[in-house]
């Protein structure tokens, strides 16, 4: 599946070729029409600078991943490198089978005051509602042979896509800080007398993920493949053990508009854990050939992964969630929190104990695709910044992430309430942009998208209706947000805790501006 290949990244600025163990291999030599991007047949140019020199050594030393924005292109995919329907129903459920979602799904009680049906159906339709933005975007990645953010200039443009880069980049590494530390208060919950401290339990997994995302695709993929099992296996377990102590009857403690606000409010969190996998959903597959897994199978297996999986771990923290008071060793280690997943292993002793280690290992398959996205994210930000090999950004996502982690870790639950749904406001805006520029501007285009222009910015939109109705879509998000911190004059009308609605305004303000915005602008410039 590797194999030693001289490629250039037109992006890296020096022309130089980076003898890299790539995940890919090129069926034959006979390229496509558009299978050439420019400039990627120089002749070798040595870095002038030393660090950069010796971080090209290391990287083909150790036998990293050496590709990092350049794309992808026809004649580099083979069947070897393209992953069956399986396959990726598989990854999507392995990175998503965690028990962060668990711990998010429990705070429906706690934060909310929602029973188990309410919380149940909340979670479980937010995240399937937010899945469906993922799985079109993962459709980008065979497609294009491009990663998520570079196919976003074509809807965005090349200045106004480097502001989704860095909000994207908060998504990825707040992510993995919400792991690192669900993880960490697992392994200390199971340790005798909690000798193994939070921090101690977040550094393990941060060092473990480091590992895995370092060596790039190719592992990251084996990774994935496999760690569904151990993980599905233990949740089901979970399942079987604490069921009996759900407390399926659990009424809401709220009622009236603010039963409604708060429904509203949980389902909007939850839609936003689901939706932010979408800024790097195409980046795992752009090795796969789209003649042999087309865009409806890619759409169809990233729905069936995640569904099932946020339905698994949904129910499940629901369900713990309402046995808090009946289950005083429950209640003891409290919603929103990896303690809580460990005392619902309690009944079964040391066996129990044993799954959940596995549990919070697992978590590290959740931690592994957003550090590589963001090791991918960083080089977007600017020609220099493309210069830094992929597994040096790698390095420091997961640097700020353990630190922020450990930073963080008696602050879980807000953590949840006030990230989560505030990062999803920007997906939100970024996705309505993108879906009118596809299927509205581009969709009697011929070809729809000429992906070979990834780096040519000259050829892409000029982005002032794009960052435009971003911007007005912000406004509308505010307005109608309801977090701990504000809560938006509009979403202030629903009960005394307020309705997040943040999320479908800020969606249809950015649409409605980005119309007209957008036809402007082509008129004007053309592009």
């Amino acid at each position: 599946m590797a194999s030693s290949d001289e490629i250039t990244d037109i992006e890296k600025g020096n022309e130089m070729k980076l003898h890299s163990l790539s995940p890919i291999e090129p069926e034959d030599n006979k390229s496509r029409p558009e299978a050439h991007d420019a400039a990627l047949d120089v002749e070798e140019e040595n870095p002038s600078n030393k660090f950069l020199a010796w971080s090209y050594r290391l990287e083909r030393m150790l036998g990293f991943e050496a590709r990092g924005i350049r794309r992808v292109r026809e004649d580099e995919k083979t069947q070897e490198t393209t992953l069956s329907f399986l396959q990726v129903v598989m990854m999507w459920f392995s990175i998503n089978a965690a028990a962060q979602n668990i711990t998010l799904a429990s705070i429906g009680q706690s934060v909310f005051g929602l029973g188990f049906v309410d919380a149940t159906l909340c979670s479980v339709l937010g995240g399937t509602l937010g899945t469906i933005p993922v799985a079109y975007t993962a459709t980008w990645g065979p497609l294009s042979g491009n990663r998520t953010m570079v196919c976003a200039r074509f809807a965005m443009g090349w200045w106004p896509v480097k502001l989704c880069v860095v909000l994207n980049l908060v998504i990825l590494i707040g992510y993995s800080m919400i792991d690192a530390v669900v993880a960490g208060q697992i392994l200390s919950a199971v340790s005798e007398n909690g000798s193994l401290t939070v921090e101690v339990g977040i550094i393990i997994t941060a060092v473990l993920t480091f590992i895995v995302t370092t060596f790039g695709i190719k592992i990251f993929h084996h990774y994935e493949r496999y760690a569904w099992i151990p993980q599905g296996i233990v949740l089901l377990i979970l399942a079987g053990a604490a069921g009996p102590g759900f407390d399926m009857v659990s009424p809401s403690v709220v009622e009236g508009k603010t039963l409604i606000g708060n429904r509203l409010s949980f389902f909007s969190v939850c839609l936003s854990a689901a939706i932010t996998y979408a800024p790097g959903a195409a980046d795992f597959l752009v090795y796969c050939d789209p003649q042999i897994t087309p865009r409806w199978k890619v759409f169809t297996a990233t729905m069936i992964g995640l569904t099932l999986s946020f339905t698994l771990t949904f129910v499940i923290g629901t369900g713990l969630s309402s046995g808090l008071e009946a289950n005083p060793s429950w209640g003891a280690a409290g919603a929103g929190s990896g303690a809580l997943i460990v005392a619902g292993f309690g009944g079964l002793g040391g066996f129990g104990k044993f799954c959940s280690v596995i549990a919070a290992l697992g978590l590290i398959a959740n931690m592994v695709a957003p550090i590589y996205s963001a090791g991918i994210d960083f080089q977007i930000l600017g020609r220099l910044p493309a210069k830094v090999p992929r597994f040096l950004w790698n390095t420091l996502g997961v640097v700020i992430f353990t630190v922020c982690a450990l930073a963080g870790k008696d602050s879980l639950s807000e953590i949840f309430t006030n990230f989560l749904a505030l990062m999803g406001y920007w997906v939100v805006l970024w996705i309505v942009i993108s879906i009118e520029e596809h299927f509205i501007f581009r969709r009697h285009s011929k070809p729809t998208f000429v992906w070979s222009d990834w780096d040519k910015q000259e050829r892409l939109p000029i982005g002032l209706a794009a960052f435009t109705a971003f911007c007005v879509g912000w406004v509308g998000a505010v307005l109608c947000m309801s977090q701990a911190y504000f809560i938006g004059p509009i979403a202030s009308l629903i009960g005394d805790d307020g309705g997040d609605m943040g999320n479908y305004v800020g969606f249809a303000w950015a649409g409605l501006v980005y119309l007209p915005l957008r036809y402007l602008e082509l008129k004007k410039f053309g592009r």
